[in-house]
């Protein structure tokens, strides 16, 4: 029986990995559950599980039966279960620790998480190796590309193609843009996902990340990674090989079978929600509009320019999606002010998983005042 962490436990990622559990109960034991500030729904889950690891990382906690809280509480989690397997549901920046104390602690990693690789990629990847321990991504997109990918050498791959939803403003134009509202930007047409994720949809941020995320997981040449607008959501990714064919990974969009593809890694089991019967189906695929969505050239340019950019990008990003749903900024601004701190210097590469967040605070105070300015 596999032992599993479930980090964010109470977020879209993590109430599908518990879905999966209780599903599959002779084969997984949940050991421990996290949260941020969704305290009551994080008891409710530790007592259907009887889970007696909690943490609430958030705030502090007014039950004593949660043992762990505070800014270092999900680390000590992590380092205090005994666990075979962590998912990493949280989002945004700070899920990069737990991910980084999860290999650490020699457990493997089942990655929802994509600014873990967008910030701190090659020294993650390197604790994974030096610590014997796996990195099963989770992303639909990247689930799909870890399974395609397998077995075939660098040399056999062509180009990898990440396909998108377009978001709820696909198709709109440039003065269309200029009057959609926060609330039109937090509904997804085909996920449903937390409100930072889901207006990162809208801009393209998000598919930014992924080509990031795609080029630090898979060592593909940026010039290889492509993205390809899919607003049914049946394909998740296709790789071309050699010799210029492709395969793809077709299924009905649920994160439940990412999510139990790597807990069962390496092998798989019957996921019946995602079973998709292509008669009758459409399957149609446009270039992305770089143009009225700059968020995803943005995010080749830092990767291109390497070292500290990709840091940049991801703060910048979150720091302004949090602007744009407190009223500060509007949805149009957000490439704007990103460009603008990406024609920075940001040259010096971090070494250490400090200097990764260094960087990160600095960026973000930076992007902070910028908006104050901009008001």
């Amino acid at each position: 029986m596999k032992r599993v962490i479930v980090l964010g436990s109470t977020g879209s990622i993590g109430t599908s990995a518990l879905d999966i559990i209780h599903n599959n109960r002779d084969d997984f034991d949940l050991v421990a559950i996290s949260a941020n500030k969704n305290e009551k729904e994080l008891l409710k889950q530790a007592e259907s599980f009887t889970v007696g690891n909690i943490a609430l990382s958030g705030k502090t906690p007014e039950s004593d039966k949660i043992r762990f809280y505070g800014a270092n509480s999900i680390t000590r989690l992590i380092e205090e279960t005994d666990a075979h397997i962590v998912v990493n549901g949280i989002s945004g920046a700070v899920g990069m620790a737990p991910s980084v104390a999860a290999l650490k602690s020699g457990k493997d990693l089942a990655l929802a998480n994509k600014e873990t690789m967008v910030m701190a990629g090659p020294l993650i990847k390197k604790i994974a190796t030096q610590n014997k321990t796996a990195i099963l991504p989770v992303d639909s997109e990247h689930s799909a590309l870890f399974y395609l990918l397998n077995g075939k050498e660098k040399e056999q791959i062509d180009e990898i193609i990440i396909t998108a939803s377009g978001g709820p403003f696909r198709g709109f134009s440039a003065d269309q843009l200029k009057s959609v509202t926060k609330e039109q930007a937090m509904k997804h047409p085909t996920w449903d996902m937390g409100y930072k994720i889901t207006i990162d949809s809208a801009s393209l941020a998000n598919k930014g990340l992924e080509v990031i995320e795609a080029w630090r997981l898979f060592d593909i040449t940026l010039d290889k990674i492509k993205v390809l607008v899919h607003p049914q959501s049946y394909v998740h990714s296709i790789v071309r090989t050699a010799d210029l064919a492709m395969y793809a990974q077709i299924s009905n969009p649920d994160m439940r079978l990412p999510i139990q593809n790597a807990l069962y890694y390496p092998r798989m089991k019957a996921v019946p929600s995602t079973f998709l019967d292509l008669a009758g189906k459409s399957l149609t695929f446009t270039e992305p509009d770089k143009e009225n969505f700059p968020m995803l050239p943005l995010a080749y340019q830092a990767a291109d320019a390497g070292k500290s950019y990709p840091i940049v990008y991801n703060a910048v990003n979150e720091v302004a999606v949090q602007a744009l749903v407190d009223g500060f900024i509007h949805f149009t601004e957000i490439p704007v002010i990103t460009d603008k701190l990406l024609q920075r210097d940001w040259s010096d590469e971090a070494k250490s998983f400090k200097e990764v967040l260094d960087i990160d605070s600095t960026v973000r105070r930076i992007t902070k005042e910028v908006i104050r300015r901009g008001k």
